[in-house]
C-alpha cells in the first residue's frame, strides 16, 4: 500500500507498559504517537495535530476471555473507525498469556470478527529488545544476567504467578487459546535467495493458515517483515496484525527504507529533577535489583503492606500511613520508593495469598483480584502524595499495575518526551485535572531497564536501544 498522510497504525496495547514501549518505538522513529487511556473520539484526537499513530492503553492481559468479549469488540471497533491501514493488537514480548487470562488467541478471535483480515501476521520478536523468534521458538534475554534463553527456561516467565510460559512454540501456546490454523514464515524463508519474499509468503499462504507467525532474529530482517505486512494493508480494509512492538520496529524499518520517513527522531535529555516518586507493584527479580540499587543511592525504601491493602478493613489505615511517610520524606528532600514486592520470595506474597483466601478468594481468583486491588489501592497513594507534594517525575514499575495506577491519577493521555530505558519512555501526561496535566511519568514492565532504572530516571539519564 501506498504511504499516507493521515494515521499510519492504531493500536491496542494488552497493558500499559506494554502500549508504551510500541509508543516508543514509533515516536522515536519519528512518527507522533499518542497514547490514550480509552479510544478517543474524533473530537478528543483532534486536539493534536500531525499524529501519525493512535494507541490505546488497555489491561487484557489481565482478562479473563468472557471479559474480553465483552470490553474488545467496542475498542476496537472504534480504533477501526480512525481510518488507518493497520491495526495492531500489541501483546507483550515474552507473550504473556493463557487461555484463562490474557488469552491472545481469544483477542485474535475477536480482532478478525471485526477486521476480516486475509490472514492475520503475528510477529513477536523484538531483536532490540532481546527477543528472538527462530522456527517458532521464542527466545528472550534475560534482566538479570543478560543471558539468552528459550522462554519456557527463562525463569521470571516459567514461573510467573499468573500466566507462567512452559512451551516456547508460539504455535503450540497459541493453539491452547484458539482454534485458528497457524502457518510459519521461518528463518531460511526470511533469508532465502530464491525468488521475492511475497512469493515466499505467497507459498506459506498456499496453505490457508489463518495466522501466520514470522520469524525474526536480527534487526535487519525487520524491513523485509514490515514490507510483508504493510503490503497486505489499505484504508479500505485495515490489517489486523498481533505481536510486540516488533510490529512497530518492522513497519518504521520498512518506511524509512522506502523513503517514506526521515532520519530517526533525536530527543533531548530531560534533565534531572531534584526528587522522584517511584511506586512498584513487580514482584521480578530485576526491579528488586533496581530497588536495591535505588536505595543504595539514596532513594527512602518504603515498604508497604500488601495484606492489609487487599483487607478493606485495613486498607485506609495502611494506606494513610504511606502517604503519610512519603509526605515526611518529601518534605525532607528525599526521593521515595514504595513497594508491594520484593522478588519472587518475598514474603508478603504468601501473606497476601494467605489473607485474600481469608477473604474468600481462591486460586486465579485471588490472584486477579489481589492483583488489581493492591495496583488500585497503590494508584490512590501515589494520587494522594501527587496532589499534596510538589514532586512532577514519576516512575512506575509492573505491567498490570501500570495499568491500573495510570487511571487512579487521571490519565487521559500520554506522549514520550525522551527515553529512559528501551521499551519503558519517559512521558508527558496529558489530564482534565490540571494538578496531573504536565506530570513526567514512566512506566515500565517488571523485566524492564537496567540496575540503575530508578536513579537514571531521577537523574534524566536517556538510555537508547541497542
Amino acid at each position: 500500500m501506498a504511504f499516507s498522510d493521515g494515521l499510519l497504525l492504531t493500536f491496542y496495547g494488552d497493558d500499559f507498559t506494554g502500549s508504551t514501549d510500541a509508543m516508543e518505538s514509533l515516536a522515536r522513529a519519528g512518527v507522533r504517537t499518542i497514547l490514550f487511556l480509552r479510544p478517543p473520539t474524533p473530537e478528543a484526537l483532534a486536539e493534536f495535530t500531525d499524529v501519525g499513530a493512535v494507541g490505546v492503553a488497555g489491561d487484557s492481559r489481565a482478562m479473563s476471555p468472557e471479559d474480553m468479549e465483552r470490553v474488545l469488540p467496542e475498542a476496537f471497533s472504534r480504533l477501526k473507525a480512525l481510518g488507518a491501514p493497520v491495526f495492531h493488537y500489541k501483546v507483550c514480548s515474552t507473550f504473556d498469556s493463557s487461555p484463562e487470562i490474557g488469552s491472545i488467541g481469544r483477542a485474535t478471535d475477536v480482532g478478525q470478527r471485526i477486521f476480516a483480515s486475509p490472514f492475520v501476521p503475528l510477529l513477536v520478536g523484538a531483536p532490540r529488545l532481546g527477543r528472538y523468534t527462530v522456527f517458532g521458538n521464542h527466545f528472550a534475554r534475560s534482566g538479570v544476567d543478560g543471558k539468552i534463553y528459550r522462554l519456557d527456561q527463562l525463569g521470571p516467565m516459567r514461573h510467573h504467578p499468573v500466566t507462567p510460559m512452559l512451551e516456547s512454540d508460539l504455535r503450540i501456546h497459541l493453539s491452547h487459546q484458539t482454534d485458528k490454523e497457524i502457518g510459519l514464515f521461518d528463518i531460511l524463508q526470511l533469508e532465502s535467495r530464491e525468488g521475492g519474499e511475497e512469493e515466499r509468503l505467497r507459498d506459506v499462504l498456499g496453505d490457508n493458515p489463518e495466522i501466520v507467525l514470522f520469524d525474526v532474529l536480527y534487526d535487519e530482517q525487520l524491513s523485509t517483515v514490515g514490507k510483508l505486512i504493510w503490503d497486505q494493508s489499505s484504508e479500505e480494509a485495515p490489517l489486523f496484525v498481533v505481536g510486540s512492538s516488533g510490529v512497530e520496529y518492522a513497519l518504521t524499518a520498512h518506511w524509512r527504507a522506502a523513503g517514506e520517513l526521515a532520519e530517526p527522531r533525536e530527543f533531548e535529555g530531560p534533565g534531572e529533577v531534584e526528587q522522584l516518586v517511584a511506586v512498584s507493584g513487580s514482584c521480578s527479580p530485576v526491579t528488586d535489583g533496581q530497588i536495591e540499587q535505588a536505595i543504595q543511592h539514596g532513594f527512602v525504601d518504603i515498604p508497604l503492606d500488601p495484606a492489609r491493602l487487599v483487607d478493606p478493613e485495613g486498607v485506609e489505615e495502611e494506606s494513610e500511613a504511606a502517604v503519610e511517610k512519603m509526605f515526611d520524606q518529601i518534605s525532607r528532600g528525599n526521593s521515595v520508593l514504595a513497594h508491594t514486592c520484593r522478588g519472587p520470595q518475598d514474603p508478603r506474597r504468601e501473606a497476601t495469598a494467605r489473607r485474600l483466601e481469608d477473604l474468600g478468594y481462591k486460586g486465579l481468583e485471588a490472584k486477579l483480584k489481589g492483583g488489581r486491588t493492591l495496583a488500585e489501592a497503590t494508584g490512590r497513594i501515589l494520587r494522594a502524595v501527587l496532589e499534596g507534594a510538589d514532586v512532577r517525575r514519576v516512575a512506575v514499575a509492573g505491567g498490570d499495575t501500570s495499568s491500573y495506577i495510570a487511571d487512579q491519577i487521571a490519565v487521559k493521555a500520554v506522549e514520550m518526551i525522551a527515553p529512559a530505558a528501551p521499551g519503558a519512555p519517559l512521558c508527558r501526561v496529558y489530564s482534565e485535572e490540571g494538578i496531573m496535566d504536565g506530570l513526567e511519568i514512566v512506566f515500565k514492565g517488571g523485566q524492564m531497564g537496567g540496575k540503575d532504572f530508578f536513579v537514571d530516571v531521577l537523574r534524566g539519564t536517556t538510555k537508547t536501544l541497542a
